[in-house]
């Protein structure tokens, strides 16, 4: 028998939609998501970000409400990013037993003891120069001070595992930051807490949105020292290779819709290390702004390119979608 047309027809897969589920090759599933959340301030209202819609501030005294709606759309997961009440120059509120993600990480478990908490360890959000860890000088011209730095994430790793998280997840693209978390947590008797690395960070232009809700844009310069080169594919090979040998337990490329080539090569080179890619405030307010001129079908867009992530490599998502997938899933599950 020819095994091209007229007698292979590929089509005949395509006719029925039940059958096409039935052969499908990626799902998408809402367990797969996870939804950031912004902590600001203890008393208040639920303050609107104007660069991401349907997303907040979210003060101390309103998490609970917003955690009861979490679990009740059926969502799993969600990574934390605190707005402290001050900073310094060493982001000391971080790594406070009392400070912004600490004191939510206790509100959460008031509410929710299944609920998957990962916190975010990084200190844009905290110091007072915007920066992802300590300065110092060097040849005239300040930069984030690689090894001060993994003091200071150790002492914020520590703070958080202390308060409850399930898992943390260093974001600086500071070198050696897996293993330095690992050993302070190991000798402070946190062997069972996991870290989820931020292994491929790009230098990209697709933060901006996340800069003005986290309120950690950078006061001078650029984070182009410790963030990748957008141009560099192979690089990104060496620095999760880097991480699974300092002890990571899962590996994130950021962003994802812009880099899933990067995705593929860092699961093809660690099939059996769990991927998360981290779908960007600035990839979600391109599908936002395009939806709100009625260009695209937000719907079908968002859930396009969230599968597509997930056929590039991804086992798990971070996404500012995650709630409004949960909404369109139990919509669809009544119609």
């Amino acid at each position: 028998m020819s095994l091209s047309f007229p007698s292979l027809r590929l089509r005949r897969l395509r006719q029925h939609p039940v059958l096409q589920s039935l052969i499908r090759e990626t799902e998408l599933n809402l367990s797969d998501l996870i939804l950031p959340l912004f902590i600001k301030g203890k008393e208040g209202k639920k303050s609107p970000i104007e660069s991401m819609p349907g997303h907040y501030q979210i003060p101390l005294s309103r998490l609970a409400d917003e955690i009861e709606e979490i679990v009740k759309l059926g969502i799993s997961s969600v990574i934390l990013f605190g707005i402290p009440s001050s900073k310094d120059l060493y982001g000391s509120e971080s790594y406070h037993d009392h400070g912004i993600i600490q004191e939510a990480v206790k509100k959460i478990r008031e509410v929710s003891s299944d609920l998957l908490i990962i916190s975010d360890l990084c200190f844009c959000e905290y110091t007072s120069h915007g920066h992802c860890g300590f300065l110092s000088e060097r040849n005239g011209k300040k930069d984030v001070d690689n090894d001060e730095t993994l003091k200071l994430l150790t002492k914020q790793a520590i703070s958080h595992a202390k308060a409850g998280v399930d898992v943390v997840a260093p974001s600086g693209m500071i070198d050696g930051m897996v293993h330095a978390i690992r050993t302070g947590l190991d000798n402070s008797s946190f062997q069972h807490i996991p870290i989820l690395s931020y292994s491929v960070k790009y230098h990209s232009s697709l933060y901006g949105p996340f800069r003005f809700a986290a309120e950690g844009a950078p006061q001078h310069g650029d984070r182009s020292s410790h963030q990748m080169d957008p141009a560099n594919a192979k690089e990104a090979l060496r620095e999760a290779e880097l991480d699974v040998e300092e002890g990571a337990d899962m590996l994130m490329v950021k962003p994802a819709h812009s880099f899933l080539d990067v995705i593929y090569r860092v699961k093809e080179a660690h099939p059996h290390i769990p991927l998360g890619a981290y779908h960007t405030s600035g990839e979600f307010c391109m599908i936002k702004a395009a939806a709100a001129k009625n260009w695209l079908d937000e719907k079908r867009a968002a859930f396009e390119i969230l599968r597509g992530i997930k056929r590039a490599g991804a086992d798990f998502i971070i996404t500012y979608y995650t709630k409004e997938i949960a909404t369109w899933a139990t919509i669809n599950s009544l119609l």
